[in-house]
């Protein structure tokens, strides 16, 4: 990409990816932008569980009954967890690096999709993060904000339109609300 701009732009949710592997350093730089991320109070607390295993990206697919599909479609799932214990505000220190995460692999030319664990269940009420966790084996003190799905795009998304960019959210010194 050109700019930080233009990756914003035509970043979009992929949800469907080829069968090719993703270059090992391509990963890395991937987990490097995680690892770059911001945190409160530099606490760094969180813990990335990188999956590339089709039969484990099978199993995590099954973490929700709905929209974690794209789990057993991918070529690297990143499980995104945190040292609750650690930090107060872990869920944002997850959201961060996560985001990062998903514009790096963006830049990268790869197709990336979150999908949201934190108070999702599965169809008989278990936690979903649960699942994950027993599946690879985390300790129940680390919650998992999302899954990361990355791999080369199989199918094309529209950038974002910035001419429909909700302006009217943005408030100015105050709180205003103009009515229509």
């Amino acid at each position: 990409m050109n700019s930080l701009h233009e990756l914003l732009i035509n970043r979009r949710s992929i949800r469907r990816y080829t069968a090719e592997p993703i270059d090992a350093n391509d990963v890395k730089l991937i987990l490097e932008a995680g690892l770059l991320a911001p945190t409160s109070k530099s606490t760094r607390a969180w813990q990335f569980v990188v999956v590339d295993d089709k039969e484990m990206l099978e199993k995590l697919s099954h973490c929700k009954p709905v929209a974690a599909h794209p789990i057993a479609g991918c070529s690297l799932a990143i499980v995104v967890a945190v040292d609750a214990e650690r930090t107060e505000p872990w869920i944002e220190d997850a959201s961060v690096a996560a985001a990062y995460m998903q514009l790096q692999a963006e830049d990268l030319g790869l197709g990336s999709c979150w999908i949201q664990i934190r108070d999702r269940y599965m169809a008989d009420g278990t936690p979903s993060q649960e699942y994950i966790q027993e599946l690879l084996e985390m300790p129940e003190t680390m919650p998992i904000v999302c899954v990361l799905t990355i791999g080369h795009k199989d199918e094309e998304r529209k950038p974002q339109d910035v001419e429909k960019l909700r302006w009217e959210n943005v408030h100015i010194g105050k709180w205003r609300c103009d009515e229509q």
